[in-house]
């Protein structure tokens, strides 16, 4: 497995904590509000909102919070929303790179506290296109193994999704997760939807080009805690790491 595919499966794991406490909600109602602003609020017709609510819905939003993220992205209830999306390029420990994506609606208030969590946690402020380089837009698709009562296998995913853009498919213990080009992400999960196979979700994610070992599990630690007090910001909607931490060592700092 891949650095990446080692990091993805402790976001997954991080993702259900954050869902059991109600942080992660907050992430996917930004979501749907810029993807219907930016693609109106129509979900059969703007497949970035039609991925945001259907990843809302796994992560059992309610449904009148979904419905008034829709109708706020997309002017209908009179207002509207402002958000601006911006990257942090930050370095942490033994050379670690973090893509920090922030969603916000006061751009002086997110870099303050990036930077103040950045700065407290070991890391430190990149300049712009020096941790961006080592990173590739990815359409990533994530799709859960065993779907009621039947096993989805590597070989039924690749099936159906080969011709539709897939690149690559990788074991994520529970999960397998298809990657492709940005722009394939809809083709691919709308592949396996007339394949019969459920997704978890499709995202445009940011994935390393390069990967960073990190084999000991005190930097290991350092670099999980810059990632959660970044991650843990309310204007924070997502952070990518190029950190290739091990099995076991990240077993160990959970433990």
């Amino acid at each position: 497995m891949s650095g990446h595919s080692k990091w993805a499966t402790t976001k997954h794991k991080k993702a259900a904590i954050d869902a059991k406490r109600g942080k992660l909600w907050a992430k996917l109602i930004k979501n749907i509000e810029i993807a219907a602003k930016m693609g109106g609020p129509d979900p059969a017709g703007n497949p970035t909102l039609f991925d945001a609510i259907q990843k809302a819905k796994k992560t059992s939003v309610p449904k009148d919070n979904i419905d008034r993220a829709v109708k706020r992205g997309g002017g209908l209830d009179g207002g509207g929303v402002d958000y601006t999306t911006i990257m942090y390029e930050v370095y942490g420990p033994q050379g670690v790179a973090l893509l920090v994506e922030c969603l916000t609606d006061n751009k002086n208030r997110a870099a303050m506290e990036v930077r103040t969590a950045v700065t407290r946690n070991g890391g430190t402020m990149a300049d712009p296109g020096s941790v961006s380089r080592l990173f590739e837009r990815k359409g990533v698709v994530v799709v859960q193994k065993s779907q009621e009562g039947k096993d989805v296998s590597e070989d039924d995913v690749l099936e159906a999704t080969l011709d539709a853009g897939a690149e690559e498919v990788k074991d994520l213990d529970e999960v397998w997760e298809v990657q492709s080009e940005a722009a394939d992400v809809v083709a691919v999960r709308t592949a396996l939807q007339e394949a019969g196979i459920d997704y978890d979700s499709a995202d445009v994610l940011f994935v390393a080009s390069m990967d960073i070992p990190v084999g000991e599990a005190s930097v290991a630690e350092k670099v999980m805690r810059l990632v959660d007090a970044v991650d843990d910001l309310d204007d924070v909607q997502n952070v990518f790491s190029n950190a290739d931490i091990p099995d076991e060592v990240l077993e160990s700092v959970d433990a």
